[in-house]
């Protein structure tokens, strides 16, 4: 039998579907689909969806199939509950409160038995959406077909939208920002781009550009990425306007990226909104940005604010009127058959008008409490304590709850001034990461739940974990890289990690996953944690750089000692150093960033270096001033002499230094990040020629400790870390051979200093008796402070005829003195300038 095709709705082709027939209305990564093409298989899925009015819980991706049933649901005025792809905890519980009868997935339309369950469906519901406000409920927004339909017309309305527009999907279709994109471009006749990657990803630049996209849409954390991502180097000629919603973000951000797109051609539309006005009640015109970043703009077309005074608050709860509020909310299927009940949206939020117009929200009311008779706002607390903490309130008591240790003392005492009230009244809690929403901010139902318990407890609340998650590694990253408002979806290069810090975190890491993937430096969070494997009670895993580092700087201080002549550790350092300097200096695709991680990287070896050298110079007279600002290699004497011992350090900060100035220049910098490994290859052709035109294949006495003739080792290191094919590691393992082979005149030192530098070609991790690699990592992570510092503990034990207590104690001085270190260092003023700055 021959199937009929159902009449589609005779609307179809105005809701929604505003383009011409041959217009593009979709774009991917393969190909368009014209509006033609696009209605037509909105016909096809309708006729699938039948004529039987139902609830369709669709499960939303960024692509084709998303689109094409969401539009087929409305036309057929089929309500679709809208969520993410895949069927989690939260999904479930949906289905079980709504029984959708039809669930449509990526496999396709699946229809329980029966045909699902009846539902009592009121006439104007056409969209169910999850609010970030119901965390832990399945509470949900009801829309009507006129408030999707207002919404879209009013956002084109003050973006201006064209046909010949294109917007690309940054945020996912399921978030009712990402879907206003959608609806608010194929009303007006524009096209979309869909795609499911990053804004960091270099791939979904090269999609944007192909496709001509003029606009993209992003949350506060989504401008993060921006520029981490060398977003502002980008070359994007038809990028018309970029628009931020989905969280206040802060005046500076506001200012930079407004800035930004005066510079390059393109208008930053900073917008305000809620789920339950179907996305956008405010936006703020391009032209004010600079000068007004902190308000959140006038009303979208056809809405209106208005204050309602708030009893006891100087600021008032802002309400909004408009055509796109909600019907209402529902928590049951019983709701669904419920009319619209609301005209107005009471925000929650705190806001004031001022003088030229311009609305500005100040907090929000939920962030209100009572304690001691005092009116606090928790918010504006938050940001006094420079978001150590997240607050709530629990019967007369503040709770605050951290993320980093041994700052309780601390936090109550700056709560208790800040608010006014007894330090007694504040309570403490050491939680592993803050709880969050599925739309990323803090789950603040959550916490109230843990500062209740504790409470009737009388124990402080801690949330802990079994196993590895991803919030635990979130808590290891935010203490040792000093970043207490890491996200689980950053990574340690995304968050600053470096080549000093790179030691504790790989071998905190090892011991937490039971792992060490090879690009673990790459990697969220997120992705770590799902890669864990059950912990080994007496081994643990040890990157390979973190082990050479400690066994290279163990044998210089056995070798200096007479102990045992193994000569060829600190040739191994450097290596280890161009190694690391790759991962994590040269990682970042924003050249800024690259010369800025480059200097950093200096700065954490010559501020070190040169306080120590320089008290020497004071102190024992046993060096020049020259040596302390790394000149020796220029002034010093053609012979050896103590200043030379630290030929090591110079030429790690010179050869670092030299690079940043190198990065400086568009064109390499753009050409380095595009042939990585090229550029590792020539510039170990270039230290070769250079060493080859200075000392030949064997290097005199001084020589293998110049500058100039000892670079190759570095830029060894960082060609093996850029070598990703076996033709690309197998040349980097001839070079490294031919390299080494006499250039010492020593055999035995040769074969140490190249296998230490093919070595670093394992990617994977080393499995070590936990005890070991608990010393592994302190040796590794205090090598620097053990070079410097050797030279003055080892000699008077040695020539008391005590070698083994002259290692020991140059191994436990130089421990000692980065533990010291360490503690003094965030009280310099350059790490309270990057502090300040981070903030």
């Amino acid at each position: 039998m021959t199937a009929v095709r159902l009449p589609i709705q005779p609307d179809v082709d105005h809701f929604l579907l505003g383009g011409r027939p041959g217009d593009t209305a979709l774009i991917t990564a393969s190909g368009e689909m014209t509006y033609a093409e696009l209605r037509q298989a909105v016909e096809e899925v309708s006729t699938d969806l039948g004529s039987t009015r139902r609830l369709v819980m669709l499960e939303a991706a960024n692509d084709v199939r998303t689109v094409v049933t969401f539009l087929a649901a409305l036309a057929g005025h089929h309500p679709v509950l809208l969520v993410g792809e895949g069927a989690d905890g939260r999904d479930a519980e949906l289905c079980e409160r709504y029984a959708p009868a039809t669930r449509a997935t990526a496999s396709g339309l699946v229809t329980p038995p029966g045909d699902g369950a009846p539902h009592d469906l009121h006439p104007d519901l056409a969209l169910l959406l999850s609010t970030s406000g119901s965390t832990g409920s399945p509470k949900l927004v009801r829309l009507s077909r006129d408030n999707v339909l207002a919404n879209a017309r009013s956002i084109g309305d003050y973006l201006g939208l064209r046909p010949d527009d294109r917007a690309i999907t940054s945020l996912p279709l399921h978030y009712c920002y990402g879907l206003s994109v959608l609806t608010s471009h194929l009303l007006h006749g524009a096209a979309v781009v869909l795609t499911d990657l990053s804004v960091s990803d270099a791939c979904f630049w090269d999609l944007a550009s192909r496709a001509g996209v003029s606009s993209f849409a992003g949350v506060p954390y989504t401008f993060d990425l921006l520029t981490a991502s060398g977003f502002a180097d980008r070359e994007l000629p038809s990028l018309r306007y970029v628009t931020q919603a989905g969280g206040r973000m802060s005046p500076e951000r506001v200012e930079e990226f407004a800035t930004l797109g005066r510079r390059q051609g393109w208008d930053l539309f900073v917008m305000y909104g809620q789920t339950e006005a179907t996305a956008r009640m405010a936006y703020l015109p391009p032209d004010l940005a600079v000068a007004r970043s902190g308000c959140i703009g006038v009303p979208v077309p056809g809405g209106s604010f208005r204050l309602e005074p708030v009893l006891g608050l100087a600021d008032a709860e802002l309400v909004y009127t408009g055509p796109n509020v909600m019907m209402g909310y529902a928590e049951s299927a019983a709701d669904l058959a419920r009319g619209a009940e609301l005209t107005d949206l009471r925000t929650g939020d705190l806001a004031r008008q001022h003088d030229d117009g311009l609305w500005e929200v100040t907090g929000r009311l939920g962030r209100h409490a009572k304690v001691f008779g005092v009116r606090l706002d928790l918010d504006r607390l938050e940001r006094q304590l420079d978001g150590l903490a997240r607050l709530v309130t629990v019967d007369d008591a503040v709770h605050a709850f951290v993320t980093r240790p041994r700052i309780d003392a601390d936090v109550r005492r700056r709560l208790a001034a800040a608010a006014g009230i007894p330090a007694g009244a504040v309570r403490v809690h050491r939680v592993v990461g803050v709880p969050m929403t599925a739309s990323g901010k803090p789950d603040f139902i959550t916490l109230t739940h843990l500062a209740r318990s504790a409470t009737e407890l009388g124990a402080p609340a801690v949330a802990t974990s079994t196993g590895t998650t991803a919030e635990s590694l979130r808590a290891m990253f935010a203490v040792v890289l000093g970043q207490p408002d890491a996200a689980v979806s950053d990574s340690f290069v995304s968050l600053g990690g470096d080549s000093l810090s790179f030691v504790e975190v790989s071998t905190r890491l090892g011991n937490e996953l039971g792992t060490l993937p090879a690009d673990w430096q790459h990697r969220s969070l997120t992705d770590l944690a799902d890669a864990a494997r059950p912990r080994r009670r007496f081994t643990a895993v040890v990157e390979m750089p973190a082990l050479l580092r400690a066994l290279a700087i163990t044998l210089v201080v056995i070798t200096h000692t007479d102990l045992v002549l193994v000569p060829g550790g600190a040739h191994v350092l450097l290596a280890v150093a161009g190694f690391n300097l790759s991962r994590f200096a040269l990682a970042d695709p924003d050249r800024h960033q690259r010369v800025r991680n480059l200097l950093a990287t200096a700065r954490a070896v010559a501020v070190p270096a040169g306080l120590w050298i320089g008290a020497c110079v004071l102190v024992t007279r046993d060096y020049r001033p020259a040596t302390a600002v790394f000149l020796n290699g220029l002034t010093g004497e053609r012979t050896w002499s103590p200043d030379w011992q630290f030929w090591f350090l110079e030429t790690l900060v010179w050869s670092t230094l030299g690079l940043a100035a190198l990065l400086t220049v568009p064109w390499l910098a753009h050409w380095q990040h595009r042939h990585r490994f090229r550029t590792a290859l020539a510039v170990v052709a270039v230290a070769l020629t250079v060493r080859l035109v200075d000392s030949g294949v064997h290097a005199g006495p001084l020589q293998r400790y110049s500058t100039l003739t000892v670079l190759w080792c570095l830029a060894l290191g960082w060609a093996v870390a850029e070598a990703r094919t076996v033709a690309q590691r197998a040349t980097v393992a001839v070079v490294t051979i031919v390299a080494t082979v006499g250039f010492f005149g020593d055999l035995g030192r040769e074969v140490l200093v190249a296998t230490g530098i093919l070595l670093l070609m394992h990617r994977g991790g080393v499995v070590l008796p936990r005890l070991v690699s608990d010393a592994v990592g302190l040796l590794a992570g205090a090598s620097l402070w053990i070079y410097l510092t050797h030279w003055q503990v080892y000699p008077g034990l040695e020539a008391a005829g005590h070698p083994v207590l002259a290692v020991a104690a140059s191994l436990v001085v130089g421990i000692a003195a980065t533990w010291a270190y360490d503690r003094l260092r965030p009280l310099m003023p350059a790490a309270r300038a990057a502090r300040r700055s981070a903030r």
